[in-house]
């Protein structure tokens, strides 16, 4: 083998790492996630930032049926008292969608991670994820600047 074959293998296999990575990196951020039967979630993870303390947030999660069966999500089941999911209830026809709005109240200050069990068919299970930080909030409200109102009292020279 020349110089020239053995360089062009270890292009090829560093390419095909990085591909393996790109992919692999795409799949672990909550992209698309496909069950067995069809069912598609859109995404699986959501980041909710930076949010203030007390102020419950929500975010809806898309599923689309691209099978050949009629489906319904039997249950959703959070993983703590502090996340609310609410969905329907109907049976999602080939084809067709649904969605599931995940709340989350954002009472304790600090990161959080909550998982979402969804279940649909025969006895099938599927996770989302939320994520996010809650940041303190003040425990009183800023004080009064009395110098607002003396500047409003003053006249500027106006040329």
């Amino acid at each position: 083998m020349c110089k020239f074959d053995l360089l062009m293998k270890r292009i090829i296999n560093n390419i095909s790492v990085i591909v393996l990575f790109l992919l692999l990196s795409n799949f672990a951020a909550g992209q698309q996630t496909v069950a067995s039967n069809g069912f598609v979630l859109k995404e699986s993870l959501f980041d909710f930032g930076k949010i203030p303390q007390g102020k419950p947030v929500f975010h809806v999660f898309d599923i689309k049926n691209t099978g050949k069966a009629t489906l319904q999500i039997t249950d959703v089941q959070a993983s703590c008292g502090c996340t609310t999911p609410v969905w329907q209830r109907e049976m999602v026809q080939p084809g067709g969608a649904t969605q599931i709005k995940v709340g989350y109240n954002a009472a304790e200050a600090g990161y959080f991670e909550k998982t979402i069990t969804v279940f649909y068919g025969q006895g099938e299970t599927m996770l989302i994820t939320i994520k996010g930080e809650v940041w303190r909030t003040p425990d009183q409200p800023a004080p009064s600047n009395k110098s607002i109102s003396f500047l409003k009292k003053l006249k500027f020279n106006q040329e």
